[in-house]
């Protein structure tokens, strides 16, 4: 695929973009991230600045956690009295198991959720929370950008400094009956925006114009995933992407996504600034962030 002549090229996998942030010319890489969070809502990313190595560590380390026996892994369960996602669940929402612990920031991070097993599983995450803030905030930037808004405006909308960071490590077995079990059911993040990275057996899929795409990624990608609040923030212009993850037969999936989220008091709706004018008018109404789960999660009309 190719955009206008002033705009950067972005190849593509499987039809999903893939925009390079190596270019030396960043209006034209916040231009194809832009592009591709309109038409998509779901894209690739090379050249991150994120190091090899360190993804490597992270996909060992949570290899490893799920390598081990179900008792230990129980040491870090999510308590049954919980209100709150982190923890260890099994068959969470379908054939998968789960793992969610926030990472950023600090004064929400409980390492009551983080296994001990791997003398490296603390600092590897705690490494990869920094370079993922970092690679987030820039992306952040290019889509207010994108909007003719000030560079700060989405991080500012989201939280500011309060802007969470949750891992998820997701373990899909292989399952006999693909077509009867759901790894994921179709679905839209409620978040800000998405990054995930995965072992080397593909099974997510993203929706777009009547069809379900495969997503296919090697170590060199990190996939970025537009959600539902940068979707309400930006008044619908940006895509939240609808996907799915699909069941292997013989080989375990495992994947790694960090959703970047506001903390549950947070009230997120349109920018300001994009709903000041007589032909403006907000598309969505304003919720405290914990307000939008509960209608998500219970069926109830937001708008």
């Amino acid at each position: 695929m190719e955009m206008e002549r002033n705009q950067q090229k972005i190849p593509v996998t499987d039809e999903i973009p893939v925009v390079d942030l190596s270019n030396p010319n960043e209006d034209l890489v916040a231009r194809a991230v832009v592009k591709a969070s309109e038409e998509w809502g779901i894209f690739h990313v090379v050249n991150h600045g994120i190091p090899p190595e360190l993804i490597r560590r992270l996909k060992e380390v949570g290899k490893e956690f799920y390598e081990l026996p179900e008792t230990e892994k129980e040491a870090v369960a999510k308590p049954e009295d919980s209100t709150d996602i982190e923890g260890y669940t099994t068959n969470f929402k379908g054939w998968a198991d789960h793992l969610f612990h926030r990472i950023w920031p600090p004064s929400r991070v409980n390492y009551r959720f983080w296994p001990k097993n791997s003398p490296d599983y603390r600092d590897v995450n705690e490494e990869y929370a920094r370079e993922i803030k970092k690679l987030s905030e820039k992306i952040m930037e290019w889509l207010s950008q994108g909007l003719g808004l000030r560079r700060e405006a989405f991080k500012e909308g989201l939280g500011r400094e309060k802007v969470e960071y949750l891992m998820k490590l997701i373990f899909y077995p292989p399952c006999p009956n693909p077509d009867l079990n759901d790894g994921a059911p179709p679905h839209t993040d409620f978040n800000g925006i998405t990054f995930l990275i995965a072992n080397e057996v593909h099974g997510l899929q993203a929706f777009k114009d009547n069809n379900w795409i495969d997503v296919k990624y090697d170590d060199s990608m990190i996939l970025v995933i537009i959600a539902d609040q940068f979707h309400r923030m930006s008044n619908g212009k940006y895509k939240s992407a609808e996907h799915r993850a699909t069941m292997d037969t013989e080989k375990t999936r495992i994947s790694w996504p960090v959703f970047v989220e506001p903390n549950l008091d947070q009230v997120v709706g349109p920018l300001p600034e994009l709903i000041s004018g007589d032909d403006t008018a907000p598309k969505f109404k304003p919720y405290a962030y914990s307000d939008f789960k509960f209608h998500l999660r219970y069926g109830l009309p937001l708008d």
